[in-house]
């Protein structure tokens, strides 16, 4: 089996953070004014910690599949696994749905009626669900490859108002004001868990650690790499496109970077910038598309998740766990939209961000077991791990209520699932 290198797995993890939140975002965090650019900053701190997480483990398990769920089952157990797993694929799904949001946003800037017809936005979203879902049968290569022309396309339209945007900031509009009508610290949680969903994918080169070179050094490298591009391409951006469009208009935008780029160059950049960001989700769409495969499949084969979910195709690709996540994430795509795309994304955002949670905090305590084991525990790596957990714990207050019970749920029928259908078999 041809396995990838450095920079095809850096491409992966770098194609599933950027896209998955970035290009939409924007509007989401102008409804707590100012103080949203504040979020970037503690989620790329929270997303440090897990990368140098992830890296540990790849350097110590390099040839397993299915990153959080395999580490987890390894070192747990399998009712442990099982909810890793699970935690994981409800999450991928979930991005999933969100991500197609971006894309019908951003799509809207070529085809104006997409914003008031909402059967054309909902089939529109579901045509890119699809069509990557159809990419994705063939091999690991062919999606891999996929993921270079994409990333290498959503980059050159966001450095760019990062870059060059920089110049035409009304610095007047950059402040940390409060408009959310919470307090502070209430704010502060809530738009460090929305910028956190931008990083989510940061683990995807461990979950092919397996099938990639050299996984034991490929697989940390590529995340520290993708982490650092993605880190300076948030934060750039960002800071210009608050800084270029009044919270006002931000607030109300679906293509905001776009809206941006006409500001400072003219009706035609906002075609160039909106193709880049059609790029760059279907980009992620097509990278957390091989995740949501992969994760079941992993599961299945351990006996963990149905077996129809271990079956793949002539070019080893499990078609139909892929087909059936891309139900799932359909089915929340046609019955949570709304005009107000800001709205809908923010709450796939949230939910998304929680499920993954679960595989987070049980891959941070099973790094904390190996190190226990250990003659010589590093210390760093274990104040490493307490404030990943610390972030999670944060992370989970900052969900809210609602996005909380929903998660719950979700839980709770995993483990349902676990204890009537799986684990009876076993």
């Amino acid at each position: 089996m041809k396995k990838i290198g450095l920079w095809s797995s850096t491409a992966l993890v770098t194609g599933n953070m950027i896209g998955s939140g970035i290009f939409l975002l924007p509007a989401t965090l102008a409804a707590f004014g100012g103080i949203g650019l504040l979020g970037w900053l503690y989620s790329a701190i929270g997303a440090l910690l897990f990368t140098l997480v992830f890296r540990q483990l790849s350097q110590r398990l390099p040839e397993t599949i299915g990153g959080p769920y395999a580490y987890v089952k390894l070192i747990l157990g399998d009712f442990w696994g099982f909810l890793v797993g699970w935690g994981y694929w409800v999450s991928i799904w979930c991005t999933n749905a969100a991500i197609a949001v971006a894309f019908v946003g951003y799509l809207s800037v070529f085809v104006p009626e997409i914003k008031t017809n909402t059967p054309l936005a909902i089939a529109s979203g579901l045509g890119a669900i699809w069509a990557l879902s159809a990419v994705n049968s063939f091999s690991i290569r062919t999606v891999a490859w996929v993921q270079k022309i994409t990333t290498i396309l959503k980059l050159l339209p966001i450095l760019a108002i990062g870059f060059i945007g920089i110049f035409y900031i009304d610095w007047s509009l950059i402040n940390f004001d409060n408009l959310s009508g919470q307090s502070d610290f209430q704010a502060i949680s809530a738009v460090t868990t929305l910028t956190l969903f931008a990083f989510l994918g940061l683990e995807s080169a461990t979950v092919a650690s397996g099938r990639t070179k050299d996984a034991a050094k490929t697989v940390g490298r590529a995340g520290m790499i993708a982490l650092g591009i993605t880190g300076v391409t948030y934060i750039l951006s960002s800071v210009a496109i608050f800084g270029i469009l009044p919270p006002e208009v931000l607030q109300d935008s679906s293509a905001p970077f776009a809206d941006a780029a006409s500001v400072f160059w003219g009706e035609k950049a906002k075609y160039i910038v909106a193709g880049g960001a059609i790029a760059a989700t279907l980009g992620a769409l097509n990278g957390w598309l091989l995740i949501q495969g992969q994760i079941p499949m992993a599961s299945a084969r351990d006996g963990l998740f149905p077996k129809i979910f271990a079956r793949v195709n002539r070019h080893g690709a499990p078609i139909i766990g892929i087909a059936i996540s891309s139900v799932l994430a359909s089915t929340v795509l046609t019955f949570r939209f709304s005009e107000k795309l800001a709205e809908v994304f923010g709450f796939m955002m949230n939910l998304s961000t929680l499920s993954v949670l679960t595989p987070y905090l049980m891959t941070i305590i099973s790094l904390l077991i190996i190190l226990r084991k250990d003659e010589a525990p590093s210390q760093k790596t274990q104040w490493v791990c307490l404030m990943a957990i610390a972030i999670c714990l944060w992370i989970i207050y900052g969900c809210g209520l609602e996005v909380v019970g929903y998660g719950s749920l979700l839980v709770l029928a995993g483990i349902f699932i676990y204890f009537t259908l799986i684990k009876p078999k076993k």
